[in-house]
């Protein structure tokens, strides 16, 4: 009897220690970065490896790419190995080769982000295009699908003629949520303070299989569109989700990465990520979450109970 308790012991013990293990086990992610002609690819990339791996849910790699005067076919990463992959990205398009792999594992369940600027890259690769939904900049125009914008309790799908990608100086904003009870904003507040980001407006793409979960207006006084512009929304690519958030913007230096310090941007990010890795998001809301005409910030990119 007293070595038949003694192996149901060992056999309690190994089964708890198998259930720590599942529990602590981090969604492994992938951060793509190393081009970008205007934002600086370093500081955003380093901080938004900070946010990740400080919620304790992921744990992350960075890869870089060759330089712009590199060859960018040695670009050739594993991305079978990872949960998710977040693309901060804003340069010379992907060999072929790394284009199929990338298209294969998204279709197959990868979970993808894609932040700020990285809608701007790559306008030339078709897939690509339609993963991120909507695009901005590099010639895009009307040949490369409607402008998409909120009017009236509605997507409005414009298909006039015209160029692609807009933002004013600087400045803090108000993102409202259109659809609080997806998983990746349920339990937020629906209304928001922004800290000071650039406010990307005149975005159009294929815009197939899209969500649109929240908006910014862009305000005319402020040289805005005047139209309340996609600031989050998700895209749906064979059996992968993409997250995007048109925030999160980095300057020259390390004082120049304020957009990334707000709450709010940090959140979203963490809950669409999780999202995007797993279809669900098990995050509590926050405390410190921002709300209307508050702006509250994570200058050490975790979050700190009060």
């Amino acid at each position: 009897m007293k070595k038949l308790n003694m192996a149901l012991l060992g056999l309690i013990t190994l089964l708890g220690g198998v259930s720590q293990m599942q529990a602590q086990k981090t969604i492994k992610t992938m951060i793509v970065t190393g081009q970008d002609g205007n934002h600086w690819w370093k500081g955003s990339s380093d901080a938004l490896k900070q946010t990740l791996e400080n919620s304790g849910l992921f744990s992350v790699d960075i890869e870089t790419t060759p330089n712009w005067d590199g060859d960018i076919a040695l670009f050739n990463p594993n991305f079978d190995q990872y949960d998710l992959v977040v693309i901060n990205y804003g340069g010379t398009t992907w060999a072929e080769p790394t284009q199929k792999k990338f298209e294969e594992y998204v279709a197959q369940g990868g979970g993808v982000v894609v932040m700020h600027s990285s809608i701007v890259a790559m306008d030339d690769w078709a897939e690509y295009n339609k993963m991120i939904g909507l695009g901005a900049w590099n010639g895009r125009n009307e040949k490369d699908g409607p402008y998409v914008y909120w009017k009236n309790d509605r997507i409005v799908y414009d298909y006039s003629p015209g160029s692609a990608g807009h933002h004013a100086l600087q400045h803090p904003f108000t993102v409202v949520h259109r659809k609080p009870d997806h998983p990746i904003l349920k339990g937020l507040p629906p209304v928001w303070e922004h800290f000071k980001d650039e406010l990307y407006g005149r975005t159009r793409g294929p815009a197939q299989h899209m969500e649109v979960l929240a908006t910014a207006y862009d305000d005319p006084e402020l040289d805005g569109t005047g139209r309340n512009e996609p600031m989050l929304w998700t895209v749906k690519y064979g059996k992968g989700r993409v997250f995007v958030t048109a925030m999160g913007h980095a300057g020259n230096d390390p004082e120049l990465r304020y957009s990334t310090e707000c709450t709010g941007f940090q959140v979203t990010l963490l809950r669409g990520a999780e999202w995007a890795a797993s279809g669900k998001v098990t995050q509590r809301v926050p405390n410190d979450f921002p709300s209307e005409g508050v702006i509250t910030l994570r200058k050490q990119f975790k979050y700190l109970p009060r």
